[in-house]
């Protein structure tokens, strides 16, 4: 659990968790930022208890306040028996929850005996008859984040606590630091977590030392300055957002990944050994995401030498997300003894390569492709840092396979995934060609689905009997479905040409991979084959906003089980709209606009959860209307198009629902209600909750066809109105 957000955020974290990605092209030209000196007076540097990148697993984001005795240990031993620890994950942290909300008499933390009835040293004990390490949560300010006791002006208090339980990890927390009077806000939290610094040190217990000061003051973030005063006080800092909880959709989970990775990859000049940027938890095991997604944040925090520490039910690992947490060959990239953070190398539309130096003079290499569709994504390497060469050994480290290149890196990549190759300098002799295929679509309106195939031979070899041969999934024809190709000399390339047809489809958005294999022999690396994906996407329009209801956002206070507006099982309370007027099929009037609120009923689908629908819609004016609400902080591009066959765009964002009304990304409210529905009934009474209006400019005089929402699953849209 973290607290980098600005202030006014911190009251949102548990109903606002949708994350939205950012792009890493802006770090390409970020310049050097040089270590700044501990000022005179300081704390003496926290000691280097964590040479390489922490690993373990932490309760938070798969079970949050859901935690017991029995599911610590269970985790505990799960690491054990999956053979995990055995692989470095060797440290199991207990986070927020753990404690009464009291402390005892002597002004000592209890743990809640309910939920740990033997106790924290118990805890410790049996953790550390499994070889594993003990970490505990606490926080810097005067409670938790789940509002338990905070350590504020008991730092020693519960430093010699941990130490007595034996504790060997502590993750201090930022939530609810209170500001001193003459001081800023980042400087309150200087002095909180340089008093716990001190505290821990002073027990004389080696504890590594976990921070989690808020990157955010002043509304606007500013890691180079918290890492700069946080990097002589501990080992690693959560300098970002929370990663997505365990019961968030796969999409959500998705977008917190690539929006924690998109950070974290600019932050290299801040880190060095025993001094590591944290993006969060690994959510390998959790459901919602691919194998391609799980193995491609593994694969990037391996990078980066981040922190790689689990937060899923480990008891219930599957064989494939174990393969992922437990590759000895990724694993050992993250922990390579040079301990240096990799950097981006590369940015181009959907991808980055990164490359990190590893000790003995390889460099890991990785071509990530955050798109959403396939793209073959190609480097050198020279660009990567590496020496002049005769050849490079390409070992990946996902497939196994070893490949010899003269100087081109490159992988058809699917999407979201991340393909990871160590590449040593000159040990490519006797290893099979490195080669690559690539699709490129050549259609017209004439000759529509046509594409043409390229093999590539990066190798110093020629390739022959070169076969190519394409599989489609049921109810696709490629022609033709196989082709001979010419001999591909060392360097060179060789095509074809297809044709792809399919079914039209259902409305929705419709993702289709088709896969190109060539199989071929080269000379003394014997036969061979590489394969490349070809991305199909298609879009059939959605009759109406309506048919495209996915999402239920309004339930009945005597039934609120099907809700699930934010991806925590909360919605709005059905009363409490209609109290302000939005009953079922009522006309909304705010801000110049007029909606019709959904005629759904409570605790059906009644909005949609954008993500890229084409929704057909008719009318002209000088705005286009919509009524929503978010469940995160994002925004994204409306496309409009109209029957004359030309299109414009706006951007799209409401404030989130909770828990403040504001002018976020230019929407404005159009009601509030004072409570809303949870699993458990109605709650949060006293918080305000709106729906909010946003438009989008549209051409004068044109007629509206269609319009394609943002690919931001936090946006909901209730209805749509044109504006005269």
């Amino acid at each position: 659990m973290s607290t980098a957000f600005p202030r006014w955020l911190r009251a949102t974290v548990a109903c606002c968790t949708t994350l939205a990605a950012v792009s890493s092209a802006a770090f390409l030209a970020q310049p050097a930022v040089a270590a700044e000196p501990t000022p005179p007076g300081a704390v003496a540097e926290y000691p280097n208890y964590a040479p390489t990148p922490p690993m373990g697993w932490n309760d938070w984001s798969y079970y949050q306040c859901g935690i017991d005795e029995k599911t610590i240990l269970g985790n505990a031993r799960a690491l054990v028996t999956t053979g995990l620890a055995k692989k470095g994950y060797d440290t199991v942290t207990i986070d927020d929850c753990w404690m009464t909300h009291q402390r005892d008499a002597q002004g000592d933390l209890v743990a809640d005996p309910v939920l740990f009835p033997h106790g924290m040293a118990y805890i410790g004990r049996q953790i550390h008859d499994l070889g594993l390490k003990f970490g505990i949560y606490e926080d810097a300010g005067t409670t938790t984040c789940g509002g338990y006791p905070g350590s504020l002006d008991h730092w020693q208090q519960d430093a010699d606590l941990f130490a007595s339980w034996a504790v060997d990890y502590v993750k201090l927390d930022g939530c609810n630091v209170p500001t001193k009077p003459g001081e800023t806000e980042e400087q309150s939290y200087r002095d909180t977590y340089t008093a716990m610094s001190r505290a821990l040190l002073d027990t004389h217990r080696p504890m590594v030392f976990s921070i989690s000061a808020p990157a955010y003051f002043e509304g606007a973030p500013n890691w180079e300055s918290v890492i700069r005063w946080s990097a002589p006080l501990g080992n690693l800092w959560r300098e970002g957002r929370d990663i997505a909880l365990g019961q968030e959709s796969g999409a959500a989970k998705w977008a917190s990944i690539t929006y924690n990775y998109g950070y974290n990859v600019g932050l290299a000049d801040l880190q060095r050994p025993g001094r590591w940027n944290d993006p969060d938890f690994l959510l390998a095991g959790d459901s919602g995401l691919s194998q391609d997604e799980i193995q491609s944040q593994v694969s990037l925090w391996a990078m980066m030498a981040a922190p790689l520490i689990s937060s899923t039910d480990l008891t219930q690992l599957s064989p494939a997300a174990l393969e992922v947490l437990g590759n000895r060959d990724v694993i050992a990239v993250d922990q390579d003894r040079l301990g240096v953070q990799g950097r981006l190398v590369q940015h181009g539309t959907g991808y980055d390569v990164l490359s990190k130096p590893l000790a003995g003079g390889d460099r890991a290499v990785a071509l990530f492709n955050s798109s959403d569709t396939a793209q073959t994504i190609t480097t050198t390497a020279a660009r990567a840092g590496l020496p002049a060469a005769a050849d490079y050994r390409l070992d990946d480290l996902v497939s196994k396979k070893a490949t010899a290149t003269t100087g081109v890196i490159s992988a058809d990549v699917p999407p979201h995934a991340t393909v990871l190759y160590r590449v040593h300098p000159g040990a490519g002799r006797g290893v099979a060609p490195a080669t690559a295929i690539t699709w490129q679509d050549v259609s017209t309106d004439q000759d529509p689905g046509t594409y043409r195939i390229t093999l590539a031979d990066h190798g110093a070899v020629a390739l022959t009997d070169t076969q190519l041969r394409i599989s489609a999934p049921a109810g696709w024809t490629v022609t033709p479905a196989t082709a001979a190709l010419p001999r591909v000399a060392p360097g060179g390339t060789a095509s074809a040409t297809v044709r792809v047809s399919g079914p039209q489809g259902t409305p929705g958005t419709t993702v289709t991979a088709i896969t190109a294999t060539a199989s071929y022999r080269a000379q003394s690396a014997g036969a061979d084959t590489v394969s490349g994906q070809q991305t199909i996407v298609r879009t059939v329009p959605y009759p109406s906003l309506e048919a495209a209801f996915d999402n239920v956002g309004a339930t009945s206070e005597s039934d609120t089980a099907p809700g699930d507006f934010d991806g925590a099982g909360d919605s709005y309370s059905a009363q409490a709209l209609a109290a302000a007027g939005a009953t079922p099929g009522a006309t909304i009037s705010a801000n110049g606009l007029s909606f019709t609120w959904p005629s759904a009923a409570a605790g059906t689908s009644d909005n949609v959860s954008a993500a890229g629908q084409e929704i057909t819609f008719s009318g002209q004016g000088q705005a286009l209307g919509f009524l929503g609400a978010e469940a995160g902080f994002a925004s994204g591009t409306v496309t409009v198009a109209y029957t004359d066959g030309t299109t414009s765009t706006g951007e799209l964002g409401f404030p989130n629902w909770c828990c403040t009304p504001t002018d976020a990304y230019g929407a404005k409210t159009a009601f509030t209600m004072d409570h809303r529905n949870t699993p458990a009934g109605p709650a949060n009474f006293g918080i305000s909750y709106g729906v909010f209006t946003n438009t989008v400019p549209l051409t004068p005089g044109k007629t509206i066809r269609s319009v394609t929402l943002p690919n931001a699953p936090a946006i909901h849209v209730f209805a749509l109105a044109v504006q005269p």
